[in-house]
């Protein structure tokens, strides 16, 4: 009864005893992400949700039930979920075992130059996409001076007009994600191979096993956590792909929709076109076949497996 008289008689020492309570910190620590979490992705996906399902126009807004979505139904629509369906699984071919092998080269102690190679690998990943997109438009020009087609030149090969072929342009694409994304994934896999054990190789060389064999029977299986991190946050970044796109083709419609992806289709319509209805449908369900195949990778991957 006394403490309590004392804590009404003291407010300053009764906030004080609130900010060190153990049953308030944690609720104090998760607060900031819950906030920003409600505020920048619960709000907006409900309110997308919702206009889903309306025709929004300057100052009217109007019920339409599903007919956003099934105004899905086009050759547009599905142009740019072929695209970036295409784009997504090719990073995936080449976003996983191309910075696993150079990380795993960088990691050795006999390779020279280690950390200068890490340092130069990682100083895309510093640079603007925008900026990036407008180099690249250049590298992949049609003219002759381009210096794509200068390195044709050199084979005896005639310059190609890069961005108006559907795999050309895929190549090009592919070209600038490897450039900028490849140094960021090798420094996930350096982070995850500086943490096996070292013993286990020993152990293997007594063994006799070859740097092949202690490639695929230690190293690639130690690997899979981060391997399966990696390709999640591809396959989200490959359908996720729209400023890449946007700045190769400087803007605008790429010839027959060679370059269109589903976030250029949102962009597309909800901006460009002010159907910000049909837009948020596309969101909506580019946001459902992101969950799908995230969700399929992870079961095909034993991530939902229970550990024994």
């Amino acid at each position: 009864m006394q403490i309590e008289r004392e804590l009404t008689k003291n407010p300053r020492r009764r906030s004080y005893q609130l900010g060190n309570s153990q049953k308030l910190a944690p609720y104090v620590f998760v607060f900031p992400f819950l906030l920003s979490f409600a505020v920048f992705f619960a709000y907006p996906l409900i309110n997308a949700g919702i206009m889903s399902f309306q025709e929004v126009l300057p100052g009217e807004v109007s019920f339409t039930g599903l007919d956003n979505y099934r105004g899905l139904w086009n050759e547009d629509f599905g142009a740019a979920l072929y695209n970036s369906s295409r784009y997504t699984i090719w990073t995936l071919l080449l976003l996983i075992p191309v910075p696993m092998i150079l990380a795993v080269l960088l990691n050795s102690k006999k390779m020279p130059w280690s950390n200068f190679f890490r340092s130069t690998l990682f100083i895309p990943a510093l640079t603007s996409v925008v900026v990036a997109g407008v180099v690249f438009r250049l590298i992949f020009g049609e003219l002759d001076g381009a210096l794509m087609n200068t390195i044709l030149h050199l084979f005896g090969i005639s310059s190609q007009r890069w961005l108006y072929s559907s795999s050309l342009g895929m190549f090009a694409l592919l070209v600038l994600a490897g450039w900028r994304w490849i140094g960021i994934n090798i420094l996930y896999f350096l982070s995850a191979l500086q943490s096996i054990p070292a013993e286990l190789y020993e152990a293997a060389e007594i063994d006799g096993a070859g740097a092949f064999r202690k490639l695929i029977r230690i190293t690639i299986p130690l690997l899979k956590p981060i391997t399966i991190y990696v390709v999640t946050i591809t396959i989200y970044g490959g359908y996720a792909m729209f400023t890449e796109s946007y700045m190769l083709w400087a803007g605008k419609p790429s010839p027959q929709n060679i370059g269109l992806t589903i976030v250029g289709y949102i962009y597309q319509q909800g901006f460009q076109y002010f159907n910000l209805g049909f837009g948020s449908a596309i969101g909506i369900t580019l946001l459902g076949i992101t969950l799908l195949v995230s969700l399929v990778q992870l079961t095909l991957t034993g991530m939902f497996k229970k550990e024994d």
